[in-house]
């Protein structure tokens, strides 16, 4: 078997013991191709972000760059600019040759909540090597807004691999040949399958929004409540261009329409950097059957989360901003994204978190 392991082998991994949790892994955690990842009871706030390094713990580390503790146990509040360490409920014991990549969930990323996996012994942030034991952590930095938490919320995700099945851009080339992966704008596939930006909607001028810089405490458990005008300014576009400020964060959609036929995944990687100061996406993983017609849907936009760096940057309408990495499934997933599951983003435009009202 070899490529990303759909739900039913993560529900075999989970009865095998290769993961693990306390409490118990619940079904509304496993997605098409990876597992949601829940928040533990108690929030580290440290001094800088870290990685554990190769034959260190986690544990030793925090006691280094602890500052205080903070119990999650009633709600409690992440605040903007801060860094934390949170110990996931669940654990890991992949079997020889499984490798696991781990990621923030779509509405985790489109809050600028910059959340990543670490490990005991890790090198690398989100990325966890073959026959890695060990607990998970997720460590969070919220960017553009504070957030208030509880324990079981489910901010980032893990997807497990078997070998590599990433397709090669004749592979790539071909399965848009028999299954069109993308409307709207040419097919640019070199090393993953471009994406641009789109800034000349079909109706209106609406482009974006550039979250505001103070604002109130989002409740992540508060679904379709917040009113967006109170953490959001709306970008128009007259020129089909957009000039990006420093240290901005933007929510902006891609011209194209994006499908993922149900034996693939993919993964959003960011595009070259050379091509312009600033940084496409912070939410990676597109299940199978994202935007496919098997799941209900005709292509789905991609949603773009953009933070500008050192300089003002000029976006220009078709822009190429990222590209997505697509890999063969293991077998098709018993469930696919947008048909069997309830999918927030199935069909989606330009489209803030699900914690905001339409």
């Amino acid at each position: 078997m070899t490529g990303v392991l759909p739900s039913q082998a993560i529900r075999t991994l989970i009865a095998q013991g290769a993961i693990s949790a306390d409490p118990a892994v619940i079904d509304a955690q496993i997605q098409p191709a990876s597992l949601d990842l829940r928040l533990g009871t108690v929030a580290y706030r440290v001094r800088a972000s870290f990685l554990a390094g190769a034959g260190r713990s986690v544990a030793e580390r925090l006691a280094e760059f602890e500052m205080h503790r903070i119990d999650l146990t009633n709600g409690a509040v992440l605040e903007k600019g801060c860094v934390y360490v949170v110990p996931l409920m669940e654990s890991l014991a992949l079997p020889q040759g499984i490798q696991a990549v781990a990621n923030a969930k779509s509405s985790t990323g489109r809050l600028d909540l910059l959340t990543r996996t670490i490990t005991d012994g890790g090198v690398e942030f989100d990325r966890i090597g073959p026959a890695y034991t060990g607990p998970l952590y997720a460590e969070i930095c919220p960017r553009s807004f504070s957030v208030l938490v509880r324990p079981g919320m489910r901010l980032n995700q893990i997807r497990f691999r078997a070998g590599q099945a990433v397709l090669d851009d004749a592979a790539l080339t071909a399965l848009h040949a028999a299954t069109p992966l993308v409307t709207g704008g040419p097919a640019v596939i070199d090393t993953g399958l471009g994406f641009s930006v789109d800034l000349a909607p079909a109706q209106g001028t609406l482009v974006g929004y550039r979250a505001k810089p103070h604002t109130g405490v989002i409740d992540l458990d508060l679904i379709g409540h917040y009113d967006p005008a109170e953490f959001w300014e709306p970008l128009h576009s007259a020129d089909r261009r957009l000039i990006l400020d420093p240290g901005a964060f933007y929510i902006l959609v891609s011209r194209e329409a994006v499908t993922i036929p149900p034996d693939y995944a993919a993964e959003m990687a960011p595009y070259l950097a050379m091509v312009g100061e600033f940084r496409v996406h912070y939410a990676g993983f597109f299940d199978p059957g994202f935007g496919h017609s098997d799941a209900g849907g005709a292509g789905s936009r991609g949603v773009l989360e953009v933070r500008c760096h050192e300089a003002p940057f000029v976006l220009e309408h078709g822009q190429i901003v990222g590209r997505l990495v697509y890999e063969q499934m293991a077998e098709r997933p018993a469930q696919i994204y947008g048909r069997e599951i309830a999918s927030n983003y199935q069909g989606q435009g330009l489209k803030l978190s699900k914690h905001f009202r339409a």
